[in-house]
């Protein structure tokens, strides 16, 4: 699933298309699900003529405000892709949504495993208020981190998987930050010291941070794995430390990394770097 580096690739590169201005001419719906219950008809009448006013990512959603005081919400799941075609291009198999623009261009949503979905709403905060704070905002500070996890009496890989605690981390970047911080996976946030906490904090945004330089992970060649808008593969996978590396040598320590379950996710971690009884 696309954690945040790969949804902030995705706006950039939205970005870099030059969306912003555009008018939605049209749109067409190959798969009425991924409209999340708003019938095909009310969809391709609200959203048509609506200019794109700007496109932000909230977490895991790309955020795009239109005209009028409408938003559409999209969500990837684990296999959503978007990019911007010419009209007369052939379309994929698996395209679900694409917006018809003005200037002869289709924003086309492919999705193989039909898990995406887009919200068009007039009150997004329904959707984003319930939230958590952005890991790499300038507000996201140590002293309140160090709060939320006193706050919970929950193992650290659910903790920091729920979208309502901490935005954008999914199963990938919660391991490469868990391995960074020398923090198990099962151990409960709440008894974390002050400077275990600050370890978690500094771990979460550099392997997001890096991430995003990266352009995002692209595991494996299949279509349904993360390409950006443009097409290409993100090269974040080379810095992976633990992640999908089980069997291969801590980069630190030279211990073999294992795959575990944590609250039926797969998990990958170093046994000796990251010792189930560690409290420091």
């Amino acid at each position: 699933m696309p954690e945040l580096p790969e949804v902030e690739t995705v706006v950039r590169g939205l970005r870099d298309a030059a969306l912003v201005g555009g008018i939605v001419r049209a749109s067409r719906v190959s798969w009425a699900r991924t409209l999340g219950g708003m019938p095909v008809p009310e969809f391709e009448r609200r959203i048509r003529g609506r200019r794109i006013e700007a496109i932000q990512r909230r977490g895991k959603y790309i955020v795009i405000p239109l005209d009028g005081g409408l938003w559409l919400l999209i969500h990837l799941r684990m296999t959503g892709n978007l990019s911007v075609k010419q009209a007369d291009e052939p379309r994929d198999a698996h395209e679900r949504v694409a917006l018809v623009l003005e200037d002869q261009r289709e924003l086309r949503f492919r999705d193989a495993r039909k898990f995406g979905r887009w919200t068009l709403t007039d009150t997004p905060e329904v959707v984003l208020g319930p939230l958590g704070p952005e890991p790499l905002s300038a507000a996201f500070r140590p002293a309140p981190f160090r709060l939320l996890m006193q706050a919970h009496a929950r193992m650290l890989k659910p903790l920091l998987l729920d979208q309502h605690v901490i935005v954008g981390l999914g199963n990938i970047y919660v391991d490469e930050a868990l391995w960074e911080a020398r923090l198990h996976p099962c151990r409960i946030a709440s008894s974390l010291s002050p400077v275990a906490c600050n370890r978690l904090y500094a771990a979460i945004r550099k392997v997001l941070q890096r991430g995003v330089d990266g352009m995002g992970t692209t595991l494996g060649r299949g279509a349904v794995n993360f390409y950006s808008v443009a097409g290409h593969r993100g090269s974040n996978q080379d810095a992976l430390n633990v992640f999908r590396r089980d069997g291969e040598p801590c980069p630190h320590c030279g211990t073999l990394i294992t795959r575990i379950t944590v609250a039926q996710r797969s998990t990958h971690l170093c046994p000796r770097c990251q010792p189930c009884l560690h409290l420091a």
